[in-house]
């Protein structure tokens, strides 16, 4: 039988061994005050178990400004804010389970940005009352850095540095879906470099890669908004996406990319008219119900137009839904 001495002896032996894990762990109570900060998590995150034991700044150590941990989540039974904090998470099917998420940490006093995979667990007395939540930190900076490293390799173009068509393929799907679930336009353009086999003809391949990568550099620095896309679409030809921006706002941006490419001075030297490097450009642009291959298309059509037309220019089309008439006669 247990006496209430085993059980302190119990509870002493437990602190201790938190104290001495290798795994960063700290313990907060029920009103989220830190109760136990062992060695591990001092050497992790440079914040001394004596600055927070007894406090709720616990997040100090991990962030520049006041927000919850993963632990404080769990006491609080905040989970709803978990895909608001964190990159990745799981959420538990009930309130006695613990969670685990995953977040890039600013780390403030140990000044070092790491990717930390997090564990949280519930304690529960006997009659099933919450009194602590154990929070356990990893350390997954190099291999998250690997995991980009090898998301980049798969999605951006080698020669360029742009995204590549696979990239381009899945973004626009994305976006599609997205601008159909807010009834927003979705803008398109579709670049090409003029008379481009005329360019390699007379400098040679090497060259013409470089001509590439200096027309992709002046496309990405006019793609000025977090959401926006450039991308290598094959050959000489290049895509963006600007997801909800009208036509109006998709000819201004592909004027200014028409402009800074021809602002480079590129000698051409194949072209029949003696002028330098420049870029045809179609730009279509609408809710796009049917999904991504109509507003393709249409950006084409427009990009050939702008061909005909004499090149270097742009040309737009709207992409609209058919009506009932004209689905009623396509089907």
């Amino acid at each position: 039988m247990y006496t209430e001495t085993h059980l302190d002896l119990g509870r002493t032996f437990a602190v201790r061994l938190m104290q001495h894990l290798v795994v960063p762990t700290f313990v907060l109570d029920a009103t989220r005050r830190v109760v136990i900060w062992n060695r591990a998590c001092e050497r992790l995150t440079g914040v001394g178990a004596p600055e927070v034991l007894g406090t709720r700044d616990h997040w100090r150590a991990f962030y520049d400004t006041p927000r919850y941990c993963l632990a404080d989540t769990l006491i609080l039974g905040r989970t709803e804010e978990l895909t608001r904090l964190y990159d990745s998470h799981t959420v538990p099917s009930d309130n006695t389970l613990g969670l685990s998420a995953e977040n890039w940490c600013v780390m403030p006093r140990a000044a070092k940005r790491l990717y930390l995979a997090i564990d949280a667990g519930p304690i529960f007395s006997e009659d099933g009352t919450l009194i602590a939540v154990v929070e356990t930190l990893r350390d997954m900076t190099e291999q998250k850095l690997a995991q980009m490293a090898l998301h980049s390799l798969a999605n951006r173009d080698g020669l360029t540095g742009l995204a590549n068509r696979r990239a381009f393929d899945t973004a626009i799907v994305a976006d599609c879906q997205q601008a159909q679930r807010d009834t927003t336009a979705l803008s398109v353009l579709l670049a090409d470099v003029d008379h481009f086999k005329a360019y390699n003809d007379t400098h040679g391949h090497q060259k013409g890669d470089e001509c590439l990568r200096t027309v992709a550099q002046a496309i990405e620095a006019q793609i000025f908004r977090q959401g926006d896309l450039a991308a290598r679409y094959g050959g000489e030809e290049f895509a963006i996406l600007l997801p909800n921006v009208d036509l109006a706002g998709a000819l201004q941006v592909a004027e200014r990319v028409r402009a800074a490419v021809e602002a480079l001075h590129l000698p051409h030297g194949g072209r029949p008219d003696g002028g330098p490097v420049t870029l045809s450009i179609g730009a279509a642009s609408g809710v796009p119900w049917d999904g991504p291959d109509i507003l393709i298309a249409t950006a084409d059509e427009a990009l050939y137009t702008a061909k005909r037309a004499g090149r270097n220019r742009v040309v737009g089309n709207a992409v609209t839904r058919p009506t009932l008439v004209e689905e009623l006669y396509e089907a």
